[in-house]
């Protein structure tokens, strides 16, 4: 594999700062071109944190590597430190992995301090190079969710699925019910309905990104799973099959295939530059029959204007409501810095979800 070229800029991209310097740490330490990128991460580090020079001029590359290596494990311990309280805070997940045939998955579940009889389930889908603690601090759902008693489940992809660990959304052998992905999240998800004695009635899947095209896969292919779905800066179902089609689907949009008979709530932002907008629209498009469109605008105080669309169902329900945030790009509207890829400044889309999802239960 190409060795990673990371710019500093990287670091610097909706992610805490405690969690670059970490980020930057493992990167750096873990890349052949470390000696020579030392005294460039030193330098930004000395910079952001005011430390004392760290990595001085050294007459070989060896002195270079022990020296940069020490300020790692520094950078490490300190960064730690800053997050601890952080952690402390954090509502604790179960680490628990699911098994089918020769493939698994591991999988972390929120359960709230107060679970009650019959509770509601809601399944996170991370989007690429996230883990489910980064998706869940980011989207702040077990918070919100731990409020009405829902558990949260949040399946985990593997490096040797996929590298960057994407959910393979554009992969027919992972599109399809019965099969690949799709297989391992709805039996985690039934595993989970089982031991908690869940309300099949209330069982719902969100995802961003990859996990939001893998969320509406999932709605597509198990509508007696799942009650409703969310789609955050995804994609359609069967919008790409292969790695081509896939880059093409997010460049320029591309409608899906099949039909959505469940309520179905989207959200993305119209500066999207990974996704392209047109993408939710392609979403919205498999819902067929439906009322026209009842569209209000507004703008969350101190920070981004939204455009929200209802569509009515033949049984004059809520079946579609679609929020397009003006001014945010490919991340989770409403979502805190703790986590990586959020606007922390569009509408709270987990609020949001939440609403739309325990409102819209399978009777």
């Amino acid at each position: 594999m190409a060795a990673r070229q990371v710019p500093w800029g990287f670091f610097h991209m909706t992610v805490p700062f405690h969690q670059r310097l970490l980020r930057a740490a493992r990167v750096y330490r873990d890349t052949p071109q470390m000696p020579s990128r030392l005294a460039e991460l030193a330098a930004h580090l000395q910079r952001d944190l005011g430390l004392a020079a760290a990595v001085k001029s050294a007459p070989d590359i060896q002195t270079l590597v022990a020296q940069g290596a020490n300020l790692l494990h520094r950078l490490q311990d300190a960064a730690s430190c800053c997050g601890a309280q952080q952690a402390q805070d954090a509502p604790a997940m179960l680490a628990r992995g699911f098994t089918l045939g020769t493939s698994a998955r591991p999988y972390r579940l929120f359960v709230p301090a107060k679970l009650p009889a019959a509770p509601a389930l809601i399944v996170m889908l991370h989007g690429c190079s996230q883990s489910p603690e980064d998706f869940a601090a980011g989207t702040r759902m077990n918070k919100l969710a731990g409020a009405r008693g829902c558990l949260v489940l949040y399946p985990e992809q593997i490096k040797s699925a996929n590298q960057q660990r994407c959910w393979n959304w554009f992969s027919p052998a992972d599109q399809r019910r019965g099969q690949g992905e799709p297989a391992l999240i709805a039996g985690m998800t039934r595993a989970v309905i089982a031991e908690f004695n869940v309300d099949p009635a209330r069982v719902y899947i969100a995802g961003l990104s990859a996990g939001g095209a893998k969320a509406a896969i999932m709605g597509a292919a198990y509508p007696d799973l799942y009650a409703a779905i969310a789609v955050h800066s995804g994609l359609a179902c069967g919008a790409a099959h292969d790695m081509v089609s896939a880059f093409t689907a997010m460049r320029q949009g591309r409608t899906g295939q099949g039909n959505l008979t469940m309520p179905t709530i989207i959200f993305h932002g119209d500066r999207d530059a990974t996704v392209n907008p047109a993408n939710a629209d392609a979403v919205a498009a498999l819902l067929p029959g439906l009322e026209p469109a009842q569209t209000e605008r507004g703008q969350v105080p101190g920070g981004l204007a939204y455009t929200r669309s209802v569509r009515l169902g033949p049984n004059q329900r809520p079946l579609l409501e679609q929020w397009t945030v003006h001014g945010a790009g490919h991340a989770w509207s409403g979502g805190s810095s703790t986590g990586s890829f959020t606007e922390p400044l569009g509408p709270d889309a987990s609020q949001e979800m939440l609403r739309f999802f325990l409102a819209a239960n399978r009777s």
